[in-house]
Order: structure tokens, then C-alpha cells, then sequence
């Protein structure tokens, strides 16, 4: 299962009156979540998109917007940082992402893990969405979040420029980081993607490992003779198409955009002796660009295929929540600040007090577990 939204561009920022009550209502929000779910149970539900934008609406944000990714996660990160709750987050948008690694460290030691498998998810889990997996989008956000178990999460969000469009990645304790790996998956489906990790691409990954211990340059003059039937030349000898077909597998990986060989990386892959997807997935130097120009290859000249299936499904919509106190761009009415602040003030007298007394509270949810929204005040921001 995998777990992705697509939303759009959106810039601007938060003013500093909703900044400020949106840090309040997150870190009580968060408070709560770990007492009735534990550490565990909070990082099961950021790994979940609906859960994960409904919490976005609660505290104001856009509902349809990609800054709902990088202000929320970044909320969520400074509220765990200032409260002790057993969980923290590492990373963050742009330059904060790179400095993800170091932060785990740091949380690593503060809670006597060893850092090292956490810095290779981080790594392996960034090359998953932007290799292993390619429908468009650079990644340009990456939290990770650790608790004092050992168990994690991460939340990456891709840009797509040209469609002026966001996706994001949701991951929660992955078994493997190539079949499959993602938690589940919520976005805009669409027509295709070049998928390397799901199940149906084992064979695929297996073939790949065996013809990247050859010769890159025997690669390299496969690649350009594709290149070359690509531009309408005559195949080399050695190649015959075998369906009308080809050419568009041909337009379909150059729609993703260029592939061209990085011969420094397959031969340090090579030397190393690297024997499973996902040492071969974190060689320095492996991008984009180099794996399309495999997979065609392996496609073209193997008969051997990914998955071309755009791991997405429709998740319920959460735009409900957005009720709760409205929205930063007035959808779907202007934040109420009086109902704002007795939202942040009810939770705080809620959080005061004996566990047993917050019981009554959830019963006040079946009140409006089946209210549905007016679809005409649902409109894009």
C-alpha cells in the first residue's frame, strides 16, 4: 500500500496572528493524540493523508493547498521539539531537508538509538520517490519523524512546475523500501508511472541487478541505438522491433524526461557487487535520468518490464474539518478568531484535567461523524 495527495502550488504565508494560535492548537492536538494512541498510534496517523490533512484543516491551513504539507509538518515539528512526548521530527522544506541526517542524530542519542538505519531510511526513502518512482515530481520537503521505540515515519512532498501541482509521500515503519513500500495512497491518479517498486516489478529488479554487472559502455550503445529509432534512424543489427507498440514505451519515457547514462555510477555499482534494489538504489550519483535509461533498455532490448501503474487511490475527502475554525484563504469562511481561541482554551482545560474525564469528550464526536458539509462551499482556494 501506498500513501500520496496531490495538491496545488500555492505561495504566500501564514500571518503571525494564525501562526501563533495555529503552534497552541498543534501542540494540544499532539498532546492528546499521544496519550489516547501513544507514540506509536500518532506516527500510524501522520503516515495516513486524511488523517494528516484533516489535522491540517483543524488548525486553519488551505485544504487544498501544498503549503498545507510544509506549515503543518513543520508546526508538528517545533511542538514536538518543545514538548517532551517520546516522538520528535528531523528535516524539513528545501535547505531543512538536507539537514535531516544530523538531526536524527540527535535524536538518536537522545534516546539511546543507534543512528544509523534511520539516516539510511532517510536517504533510501527520498530515492524511492524520486527514482525508484517517477510520475513528475522533485521532492523539495522531507520530515522524519522517530519516537523513543524506534519506530517512524516520514512525510516528502514532490513539485511538479510545470502542472503546478504537489504530491505527497506518506511512509510508516516500511518492511521492505522496494515492493510495495509506501503506507497507503490518496491523490489525482494518473494516466501512468514509472513504478520500480511495486510487486509487479520483481522480475524487473532482478533483471536490472544482472545486466548493470556487464560493461556500462555495452549499456551505453544499447541506449543510443534506442535513442537513435527514437528520432526515426533505422534500428542497429542487432535490434528488431517487435511491435508497433515500442514507439510509444519510446514517447511514454520521454514524456518523463531525458535519460542519459551515469557510466561513473554503474561502474562503481559494479565494483561494489551490488546485489539487491535497494543497495543499488543508494549509489551516490544514481538519479533519475540514469534509471529511465535502464529501464528502457531493459524494456526495449530485454522484454523485460516495470510497472507502469500510478499508485494512487481516492481516500475520503476531510474537507469537514475545515469547519472547525475556517480556513487561512477564507474557504470555506474566514478564520473565526473568537472560536479559535475558545477551541484553544477548551483543550487546554481538556488536557489539565484526569484522563478518565476526557472520555465524555469523544462522545461529543458522534454528533457530527455522519454531518456532511455543503459541497457548494467547497471551492478551490
Amino acid at each position: 500500500m501506498r500513501n500520496v495527495a496531490d495538491l496545488p502550488l500555492h505561495g504566500g504565508h501564514v500571518p503571525a496572528w494564525l501562526a501563533r494560535r495555529m503552534r497552541k492548537l498543534t501542540r494540544l492536538v499532539l498532546i492528546l493524540a499521544v496519550e489516547e494512541y501513544g507514540t506509536r498510534g500518532l506516527l500510524e496517523r501522520l503516515s495516513d493523508p486524511v488523517w494528516f490533512q484533516a489535522f491540517n484543516n483543524v488548525i486553519g491551513m488551505d485544504w487544498d493547498s501544498s503549503g498545507s504539507t510544509t506549515v503543518t509538518a513543520g508546526m508538528i515539528k517545533d511542538a514536538l521539539w518543545e514538548e517532551e512526548l517520546g516522538v520528535k521530527a528531523a528535516g524539513g522544506k528545501g535547505k531543512k531537508s538536507r539537514a535531516t541526517p544530523e538531526e536524527l542524530k540527535k535524536i538518536a542519542e537522545l534516546y539511546e538509538l543507534d543512528p544509523e538505519p534511520y539516516v539510511r531510511t532517510s536517504r533510501l526513502v527520498a530515492k524511492v520517490d524520486t527514482v525508484a518512482l517517477q510520475t513528475g515530481y522533485q521532492l523539495y520537503h522531507h520530515v522524519f519523524f522517530l519516537d523513543e521505540k524506534g519506530n517512524w515515519a516520514v512525510i516528502q512532498q514532490g513539485m511538479n512546475g510545470r502542472e503546478r501541482l504537489a504530491r505527497r509521500f506518506h511512509w510508516f515503519d516500511a518492511e521492505t523500501f522496494t515492493l510495495d513500500p509506501h503506507k497507503a495512497i490518496s491523490g489525482l491518479k494518473r494516466e501512468f508511472a514509472l513504478n520500480t517498486v511495486s510487486k509487479e516489478a520483481e522480475e524487473y529488479q532482478k533483471t536490472l541487478l544482472d545486466v548493470i554487472q556487464e560493461n556500462p559502455v555495452k549499456i551505453e550503445r544499447e541506449l543510443e541505438g534506442l535513442k537513435a529509432m527514437a528520432k526515426g534512424y533505422m534500428p542497429l543489427v542487432y535490434y528488431r522491433p517487435r511491435e508497433p507498440g515500442e514507439k510509444e514505451v519510446l514517447r511514454r519515457y520521454e514524456s518523463l524526461g531525458k535519460f542519459e547514462l551515469n557510466k561513473k555510477a554503474l561502474e562503481f555499482a559494479r565494483e561494489l557487487g551490488v546485489n539487491n534494489y535497494e543497495e543499488f538504489l543508494l549509489v551516490k550519483g544514481l538519479g533519475p535520468s540514469t534509471l529511465r535509461a535502464l529501464s528502457l533498455v531493459l524494456e526495449l532490448v530485454y522484454d523485460v518490464h516495470p510497472s507502469w501503474k500510478d499508485p494512487v487511490t481516492h481516500p475520503p475527502d476531510p474537507f469537514k474539518f475545515s469547519y472547525a475554525v475556517g480556513g487561512k484563504d477564507r474557504v470555506p469562511f474566514p478564520i473565526d478568531r473568537p472560536a479559535y481561541d475558545g477551541l484553544i482554551s477548551f483543550l487546554e482545560e481538556l488536557v489539565s484535567r484526569h484522563p478518565e474525564e476526557r472520555a465524555l469528550v469523544r462522545n461529543v464526536t458522534r454528533i457530527t461523524k455522519n454531518w456532511k458539509f455543503p459541497e457548494g462551499e467547497k471551492r478551490a482556494t
